[in-house]
Parts: C-alpha cells; structure tokens; sequence
C-alpha cells in the first residue's frame, strides 16, 4: 500500500509535472475567457476564468523564476508580466476586452515559440543568459 501511495503522490513532487498542470489550466482558463468575451457571455459567468487565469499565470510565473531575479529581466519574463498585466486590466477597460484578450494570445502565442536567443536576452545584462533547465534553455534552436 505504501508504495502505491508513493507512485501516486510522486509526480506531485516534480516541477515538471505542475507546469503541465499549470500550463493546460492556464490554457483551459484563458480558452474560456477569450471565447465569452467573443460571444458576449454575461460577465458573472467569467469571473471565475478570469480568476483561473490570473492565478495560473501567477503560479507559472513563481514556478519559471526558481524564486530567483534572472527570469525578470529575460524577455520571456517580461512578456508574462506584460500578458498578467494585460489580463489584470480586462474588468477596468471592459469595452476593449475583446482587443486586450486577443493581444495576450499573440504575445503567449509568439513567446513560446520564438527562438531561445530571444526569450532568454537579458535586457539588464544585454546578453543571452541560459538557465539550464526549462524549454527553450538548450542551443537546440541555433540559439
């Protein structure tokens, strides 16, 4: 029993493992919100996503920095803060929600898949700064 327990409870244990269940809430959360601001789904009933999506974006945010500095001042931490931000001002511009929801797919959507020697640019060093974990992190893309 002991060690049935213990293959259940250790994937919880990798961080791997809870940024893939970050991650596809995250995408769930932000999926929900975008489609009932672009069929006028009544606010009440968004709340709750928006909610997901702040938190998971959040808690993807704490689980890329390593709880230190460095991912700041990268470019992909610059343009997390920025989408957070984005999604934070939904309920205050509410007439141009449509737009600043769209603008967040596009900055996640060219974030992820633009080449490490990007995502990794330190602004404040002005240089490429690998951490050596994470996607993204190796010279696989001619970095």
């Amino acid at each position: 029993m002991a060690k049935l327990i213990q293959l259940v409870l250790q994937p919880l244990s990798s961080p791997r493992a809870w940024n893939i269940g970050l991650r596809t809430a995250h995408i769930a959360s932000m999926g929900m919100l975008l489609g009932g601001h672009a069929y006028d789904v009544e606010p009440q009933r968004l709340h709750h996503a928006l909610w997901a999506c702040l938190a998971t974006g959040l808690a993807l945010a704490v689980l890329e920095t390593g709880l230190g500095t460095l991912w700041f001042h990268q470019l992909r931490g610059l343009m997390t803060m920025g989408k957070l931000l984005l999604v934070a001002m939904v309920p205050i511009f509410w007439d141009h929600r449509f737009g600043i929801l769209m603008a967040v797919v596009v900055i996640a959507s060219v974030g992820s898949h633009m080449s490490s020697r990007f995502r990794y640019y330190s602004w404040l060093e002005r240089r490429v700064i690998r951490t050596g974990c994470g996607p993204g992190s190796g010279m696989e893309d001619g970095g």
